[in-house]
C-alpha cells in the first residue's frame, strides 16, 4: 500500500463521517435519501445481538461507548443490529436481566467483563439492554437498522435450524409479525433507528415464493403502520442470495417511498472452493452476472438494494475469500450499494458451544480494543462515501478508475509525477469516448502507454491504439490496450502503487494465477475533487503552466 498511510486514511474518514442529521429517511428512486433529498449512503457493520445470551456481543470486553465511537473511527454510519423474535415476543425472555441470562449459560467471566465495563446494564431486562445500545449508538450518530436475524436466539444459519421460512418450528408466521410490530412500535420517535429488516435470510426445503408474497407484505405493512418512519427492508430466499421473482411481480404496498431490497453475497456463497478451483477472471464474470441477474438488477428498475451481508476471513489466510472480495467490492463500487459488512464482532461471549470464540470475519479484534485489520477497513473506506445520487454535488458526471485489490482510484499530486493510486476522493474525473480513449474532463490528456513494464502517461495523441482502452476477459476488469507491435497490454499497479502496463495475465483458464492487481473498474461518479483541479493548472518542469486550451 506504499505510503498512503494516516493522513490518507484521516482524509478518507473526513470525507465519510457528515453527519446525517435531517431524518427521516426515504427513498427517491433507487437510492435512499434523507428528510432534504440528499443521498445518504449506508455503510454498515453488522452487531450481533441474537445469540443465546440475547446482548450485543462485545460489552464484556468494552463500554458501550467506546465501541460505538471506534464504528464511527473505522468509518461506518450505520449498524445492522441483529435481535431473536424471542427478545420481543416471549415475556419470560425478555424480562430476565443481563445478569440472570448470563448465569444461566454459565458464562461467570463474562458477566464480571459486563460489571467492569458496562456496569449500568448488567441489572436490567435484556430488552432494556438492547434499547440502551441503540440509544449509545444515536449519542455517537450512528444510524441503526434493526435486523430480525433469527427467532430462538443462536447462531444463524442452515437449512435444517427450523428458523428459516414461515411454518418452520421456530417461524410462526402470525408471531413474527406481532414480534415486528412490537418492535416498531418500542422504536417509534427513535431517530437514529432508520430502517427495519424484516426477516435475515429466508431458507429451508419450506421456502417457496407463493409464501413469500402471502407474508412479507402484510409484515411490512404492519412496520409501516406502527412506525412510519423507518425504512422497511425485505430479504431474498435461498439465504438471501435471490429476488429473481421480483422481476415478475412487484411488492404491492399501500405506503409509498420506504421499500428496500436486501440481498447477501460471501465468497462462499459461490461455493467454498469457487474461487480455488476455476480461474478467477471466469468465476468473477459468472457470480457477478448471477447476482446482477438475481438482486442487482433492481436498481434499474428504481429500487434500493441493500448488500445486508457480505465479508471475508480478516486474517487474510483465506485466499477463496480473499479473490472473491476484489470481485465483490468491484460490483458493489460500480453500482454505487449501500452496504452491511459481516462483522463488527471481533469476539463472542460464547458461540455453537465455545466460550469466547475468537471471530475472523471481525471487524475488532479478539479483545475490541481496535480493528482485527486495518489494511482492509482502509481498501473498503473509499465505498462508504457515495459516488453518486440526489444532491451529492453539482459536478458533471464522469468515471473514476477504481482499483478493488486496494480501494484506491488512479489519480496523481501534479502533471510532474507519475499516476498513481490514490485516495477516490482525489481521482482524476475521467471520460470514457466513443473512441475508447480515457480522458482527463475537461482536458485533451488521455491515458497512454508505450512499453510493457513502464509507467502509464497522459498524452494529448489520442488516435494511436496504444490510448485505446477496452475491457477485457470475463470479469470485465482488465483495462487493455494495444501496443504499436500489435501485442496486447493491461493496466497493472508496482510496488510503489505508480500505475504501469504489464502484459495482461490471468485472462482465462489458469487456476493459480491472481489477476487482481490488474483488476479495476470504471465507475461513475459525480464526486467533486478539487485538488485535480489545481494538479493539472500546476506548471510542468522547465515549462510554465499547462496551455488553457488544454485544460477546457
Amino acid at each position: 500500500m506504499g505510503s498512503f498511510t494516516v493522513s490518507s486514511i484521516l482524509l478518507l474518514f473526513l470525507f465519510s463521517s457528515v453527519v446525517v442529521t435531517s431524518f427521516p429517511l426515504s427513498t427517491n428512486s433507487r437510492w435512499i435519501v434523507d428528510d432534504r433529498g440528499q443521498r445518504v449512503k449506508l455503510a454498515c457493520v453488522n452487531w450481533a445481538s441474537h445469540m443465546e445470551p440475547v446482548l450485543a456481543e462485545g460489552l464484556s470486553k468494552q463500554p458501550m461507548d467506546t465501541i460505538a465511537k471506534r464504528i464511527v473511527s473505522m468509518g461506518f454510519n450505520c449498524v445492522r443490529f441483529t435481535w431473536p423474535l424471542y427478545l420481543i415476543t416471549n415475556d419470560s425472555l425478555a424480562s430476565l436481566t443481563v445478569r440472570q441470562s448470563f448465569q444461566r449459560l454459565h458464562l461467570l467471566e463474562s458477566i464480571a467483563g459486563i460489571e467492569a465495563n458496562n456496569p449500568s446494564i448488567i441489572d436490567v431486562s435484556l430488552i432494556k439492554a438492547f434499547q440502551t445500545v441503540v440509544s449509545s449508538l444515536g449519542e455517537n450518530k450512528v444510524m441503526v437498522i434493526l435486523d430480525n436475524h433469527i427467532s430462538k436466539p443462536g447462531w444463524c444459519c442452515s437449512n435444517l435450524d427450523d428458523n428459516g421460512f414461515f411454518g418452520d418450528k421456530y417461524f410462526d408466521p402470525d408471531l413474527w409479525i406481532t414480534g415486528l410490530t412490537r418492535m416498531a412500535t418500542l422504536f417509534n420517535g427513535v431517530t437514529n433507528v432508520v430502517g427495519m429488516s424484516l426477516r435475515n435470510e429466508p431458507r429451508g426445503p419450506k421456502q417457496n415464493v407463493n409464501d413469500w408474497y402471502k407474508y412479507m407484505p402484510i409484515a411490512a405493512e404492519a412496520v409501516h403502520k406502527a412506525n412510519p418512519n423507518v425504512l422497511v427492508i425485505l430479504s431474498g430466499l435461498s439465504f438471501d442470495r435471490d429476488l429473481s421473482f421480483i422481476q415478475d411481480q412487484g411488492v404491492k404496498l399501500t405506503f409509498s417511498g420506504k421499500l428496500v431490497y436486501e440481498a447477501h453475497w460471501y465468497g462462499f456463497s459461490d461455493g467454498q472452493t469457487t474461487w480455488l478451483d476455476d480461474n478467477p477472471n471466469e468465476v468473477c464474470g459468472r457470480v457477478a452476472t448471477y447476482m446482477i441477474r438475481t438482486s442487482g438488477y433492481l436498481v434499474d428498475q428504481g429500487y434500493p438494494l441493500f448488500i445486508g451481508e457480505f465479508g471475508i476471513d480478516q486474517s487474510g489466510s483465506n485466499v477463496n475469500g480473499n479473490r472473491y472480495m476484489s470481485c465483490f467490492l468491484g460490483v458493489a463500487a460500480e453500482l454505487d450499494l449501500d452496504w452491511a459488512l459481516w462483522t463488527l464482532v471481533g469476539s463472542y461471549y460464547t458461540r455453537a458451544g465455545v466460550v469466547g470464540l475468537n471471530e475472523h470475519y471481525g471487524a475488532m479484534d479478539y479483545n475490541w480494543c481496535g480493528a482485527r485489520n486495518s489494511s482492509f477497513i482502509q481498501r473498503i473506506s473509499s465505498l462508504q462515501s457515495p459516488f453518486r445520487g440526489p444532491g451529492l454535488s453539482e459536478v458533471k458526471p464522469h468515471k473514476v478508475i477504481y482499483h478493488p485489490l486496494t480501494g484506491l482510484c488512479i489519480t496523481r499530486k501534479s502533471l510532474a509525477q507519475p499516476l498513481r493510486l490514490g485516495p477516490c476522493t482525489d481521482s482524476y474525473p475521467w471520460n470514457y469516448s466513443p473512441q475508447k480513449n480515457l480522458v482527463v474532463q475537461g482536458t485533451r490528456f488521455c491515458l497512454q502507454t508505450d512499453a510493457s513494464g513502464t509507467s502509464v502517461k497522459l498524452g494529448i495523441l489520442c488516435t494511436d491504439s496504444n490510448s485505446k482502452w477496452e475491457m477485457i476477459s470475463d470479469s470485465k476488469m482488465h483495462l487493455s490496450a494495444k501496443l504499436r507491435d500489435g501485442k496486447s497490454i493491461c493496466l497493472d499497479v508496482a510496488s510503489d502503487n505508480t500505475i504501469i502496463a504489464n502484459r495482461c495475465k490471468c485472462i482465462s483458464k489458469d487456476k493459480t494465477c491472481d489477476p487482481s492487481s490488474q483488476w479495476f473498474k470504471l465507475v461513475d461518479s459525480t464526486r467533486s475533487s478539487t485538488r485535480v483541479q489545481r494538479s493539472l493548472s500546476q506548471p510542468l518542469p522547465g515549462k510554465g503552466l499547462v496551455p488553457n486550451h488544454l485544460i477546457g
